[in-house]
């Protein structure tokens, strides 16, 4: 079990005895909240940041594999037609065995 960094205004009060209670509300102040919703709000930004950067990051690896798997694609095409190239100048060069008679 993780230890939480702060616990909620209504834990805290809960921890008090009845007459600090009702102390308590009697200094309650909207700001108090305020303060505690900003300090939460400032915790999402920053790890929304921190998600968003790492997405980022991550497709900018993709936009490498993505490049390097393009240039490999365009030179094994050019190898294929090569090959092609080579298949059709051997057969075309080549000469038909001659026919055996087989009796």
């Amino acid at each position: 079990m993780t230890a939480s960094r702060s616990i909620s205004k209504s834990e805290f009060l809960s921890s008090l005895p009845p007459w600090r209670r009702f102390l308590a509300r009697l200094n309650w102040h909207p700001t108090v909240d305020a303060q505690i919703n900003a300090i939460e709000s400032r915790g999402e930004t920053v790890r929304l940041r921190n998600e968003s950067e790492q997405v980022r990051n991550e497709i900018e690896q993709l936009r490498r594999e993505s490049e390097q798997l393009r240039i490999e694609n365009a030179r094994l095409a050019e190898l294929e037609s090569r090959l092609d190239l080579l298949f059709l100048n051997a057969d075309s060069s080549s000469q038909n065995p001659p026919a055996t008679d087989c009796n």
